[in-house]
Parts: structure tokens; sequence; C-alpha cells
């Protein structure tokens, strides 16, 4: 295998140019090129998606290899689908070493027309119900340009190749998954407002390696979604937060209660109802309330079913129209949907796993549920957590009123509009959601006042356990203070 191998295996070349100092790996240019890279070896190499390898490389493309020799764009392709895309029961993997990453960019005239970008990669052989086992190591320079709008590789060299005897550099993190028998992890982190980090690590189903733009089931992570739909409508003066929703919805369960006339939006978003979680909970499946809409907190899909069955009658459009609409264009989360798309999330969607490793069914829901089963992206979910910080899609005054203590929950905890409130002291809040299903933990927190954030998904049923050691690694100090008041 080492002989078809290392041969083969794609990279990059330097050539003479004017740059700056290596970019700040929290700028725009870095993250690009971040995800150039990610999306380049995760779509091209380790899937084989010739056709997209085809057009993100310059047709006059100049490929130095310090075993393989000189290649261009024709004989490129035809090696790599010769020797790396062959044979699928012994399929050469790539992941860039943690950290390793640089970019440099180039100018001309002033004008930025291209990057340098610099790393490390290690490859392993992966073949079906084993292992990955380490292959090689290398370094890649590879020079990235701008045409027609779109990065493409024009240049690149690959060199300082070993063979398995190189050391293993291992991400940490896949350590802490190794330790708590988590198969996939999604994770997105945001420093001052920029989203510097998105990995997605392990394995979508079986064997097959989770891309970086795998689709999860967020669970409740939906609910924020759903209420930053609906608080758009308000600032935009298409709906109001205090009218009785009963003008537009009465569910036929409550029609004889008249409590069902105190239903508001705000009621519903800040978890008021005073109905349960979900009626099939119930003995009899019917919906009643328990208590009276208004008077305390007790949390409850239902609430937000029926809110969207009242947005769904007084617009005539389905949540998954409004929300792209509202959210998901705005935003450009072009992988988000309530509902199940068979052709764009088979090949991207992560399986859900219980405690002995059995699988779960994939949902696919044909119609949208307000608060459950968003389908989306770590990229995605950030992008959308960004726009909230940066207030992108909320008049100033409804972004306050979502900011603000409806109701309390515990000590320091509140339930805002859509979001939970951690109370973090000198005036430091924190503004969260978790999501939990079978086969499913998530969660998001946002640090308004840092701009900092997070994004865990997992595919497990304890996947919640590994919230701590991240939440804490990635949002400090803050993070303990969250991570207190939920255990106290």
């Amino acid at each position: 295998m080492a002989k078809r191998f290392f041969p083969y295996i794609m990279f990059f070349l330097f050539f003479s140019a004017n740059t700056e100092a290596q970019t700040d790996k929290n700028s725009d240019l870095f993250l690009e090129l971040k995800k150039q890279d990610s999306v380049f070896f995760e779509r091209g190499f380790n899937s084989c998606d010739m056709a997209y390898l085809e057009k993100s490389v310059d047709n006059d493309l100049k490929f130095y290899h310090d075993k393989g020799g000189f290649q261009d764009k024709k004989l490129f392709l035809k090696r790599t689908l010769e020797n790396i895309c062959s044979d699928p029961l012994k399929k050469p993997v790539r992941k860039v070493v943690p950290g390793s990453l640089e970019v440099f960019p180039l100018y001309s005239d002033g004008n930025l027309y291209g990057a340098i970008q610099t790393g490390e990669h290690q490859f392993y052989i992966r073949e079906p119900h084993k292992e990955d086992v380490l292959g090689g190591r290398a370094k890649f320079t590879t020079v990235w340009t701008r045409k027609d709008g779109n990065w493409v590789m024009s240049d690149v060299l690959s060199y300082d190749h070993g063979g398995p005897g190189h050391t293993a550099i291992t991400d940490p993190l896949e350590q802490l998954l190794k330790d708590h028998n988590i198969s996939a992890l999604g994770l997105g982190v945001i420093k001052d407002g920029k989203l510097t980090q998105v990995k997605v690590y392990g394995n979508r189903g079986g064997k097959t390696t989770a891309p970086y733009n795998s689709i999860f089931n967020v669970a409740s992570l939906t609910k924020p979604v759903t209420a930053l739909t609906v608080l758009r409508l308000v600032s935009l003066g298409k709906w109001n937060l205090d009218e009785p929703i009963d003008k537009y919805w009465t569910d036929p369960d409550i029609a004889k209660d008249p409590r069902h006339k105190k239903l508001t939006t705000r009621i519903i978003l800040s978890h008021q109802t005073g109905f349960p979680n979900w009626r099939w909970q119930k003995p009899d499946h019917r919906l009643r309330f328990e208590f009276d809409p208004g008077s305390k907190y007790q949390y409850s899909g239902e609430g937000y079913e029926y809110l969207r069955k009242a947005m769904e009658s007084k617009f005539h459009k389905s949540l998954e129209e409004l929300a792209k609409e509202m959210v998901f264009e705005p935003v450009g989360m072009h992988d988000t949907s309530y509902i199940w798309n068979g052709k764009k999330d088979a090949e991207r969607i992560v399986t859900g796993y219980d405690r002995e490793g059995k699988p779960y069914d994939i949902v696919k829901n044909n119609t949208p549920s307000a608060a459950d089963d968003l389908m989306t992206s770590v990229e995605d979910y950030s992008r959308f957590l960004i726009a909230v910080m940066d207030n992108k899609l909320l008049s100033k005054e409804v972004f306050e009123e979502m900011k603000t203590a409806q109701v309390e929950t515990k000590k320091n905890k509140y339930f805002g509009l859509g979001f939970e409130i951690y109370e973090l002291g000198d005036g430091e809040i924190a503004l969260s959601h978790g999501g939990t299903d079978k086969g499913v933990n998530t969660i998001a927190v946002l640090l308004p006042k840092t701009k900092n954030g997070i994004v865990i998904f997992t595919n497990v049923d304890d996947g919640y356990r590994i919230y701590e050691p991240l939440i804490n690694q990635y949002l400090g100090e803050a993070g303990k203070k969250i991570v207190r008041i939920e255990t106290e």
C-alpha cells in the first residue's frame, strides 16, 4: 500500500510573490482559507468527488510532489482517480494536523488576489469495520487564487513525506470522544464575533467519516431558530408579541377552556403556557392546561407547536417557508431545514446511537416541528448565533426584549424569548439553549458582552458528559460560572 499511496498524495507549491505577515487566525481570510482547505479534502480527496476536484483547481495547475514529480491538472486528476479513489475498501483519507495551518495574503497594487496556505497533514488507510491506520505525514504549501468569485488551487507543493514511522499528532478532543464513547462531535467556536473553528470529529454512521459539513438533528436547538423567526416578524411589524393568538389558532383540545385566550407569543417563547412538554406523554394524549398561562415556568414543546400553527394560519406559509425568508436566507444557512431533504441530507446525516451503541432510526419529518428535529450543520448554526449576537435580524427594541429575563427557572437562571439567560455577575449574561432526544445531545452558548460562543453537537444519549470540559476550555471563567449555576 505504501508504494501506491505516497507517490500520489496530492500537495503543494510555493512560488515567489510579495506577501504580508501571517494572517491572524481569527481573521476572515484565515477562516475562509481554513474552510476551503477542509472542504477541498473532505469532499474531494476523502470522498472522491472528482467533479468538485476538477472545478476547484486551476486549469493551469502546477503541482509539485517530492516523491511523485510534477503534475499538471490532467495528470493530477488522473493519478487521484487511479491511486486514491480506485479502491473504496482501502481508502486513503487526509486529516490536517491541528494548529498547523498558516495563511499569508497575496497583494498586487494593493488588491488581494490570493493567499499562500501552509501546514501539515496526516494520511490514514481506512478499511471497512477497522480502525484507521496511519499511513504517513507530509508538509504542504498551497497557493489559492480568486477567479470569478471563487477560490481555486493554482499552485501546490507537497513535500517532506514520511511513512508510518512518523509520529501521529492527535487532537486531544479525539481522546475525549474515545473516553466517553462518542462516535461523532460537531464543534463550532466563536471568538470576538467571528467563527474561528468548525470541526466535525468521528463517523456519521458505521465507519463513514463525518465530513466538516455533516448534518445533525439538533433536537430542541430548533426552538431558538423558531423564536428568531417570529421575533423578526415582530420587528417587521407583521406580528404582535403580546396579542392573544386565538385570533389565528385555537387547539380543539382546549377550545372550551377560556384560558386559551391568554396565550401570547411572549408567554409561549418563555415557556409559561401551562402546557406539558408533549401531550403524547399523557395517558389520553390530549392537550390541557396544568396551570394558568403566564403564572409560572414549565418547559413545553407544545407551546412552540401551538405558535407554529397560529403563524402558518395567519401567513398561509409553512414554518419552513417563513424561516427560510426570515432567518435562513439572511444569515446564509444553506444546510438548515425543518424537514428532511433526501437528496441533500442522506449522504451527510449523522446517525444517533444509544448507550449500548445501537443506532436509532433517522428522523425524516415531512412537515416542520417548531420545537424539535431541525437539521443543520455546525457552520450554519454558528452563523445563526453570530447573527443573533450582532443583532442582524431584529429591531433594537425586540433584541432587548429577547435578552430580558421573562421568568426565573432557578437561581441566576431565567428564560427570555427563545433563549435561557444566565446571570454571570458584573452585568454579564450568557444566552443558551440545549437539545436532547434519542441519540442527540446538543448545546449552544453565547456571551453577548465578549461576543464569544460555542456550539456542541453530539450523536449519543449521554453526549452531555463532554459539555463541561468543552465549555470550560473555550469560554473560560464565564463558562465555569455557567457550569456552577447548572450544578448548584
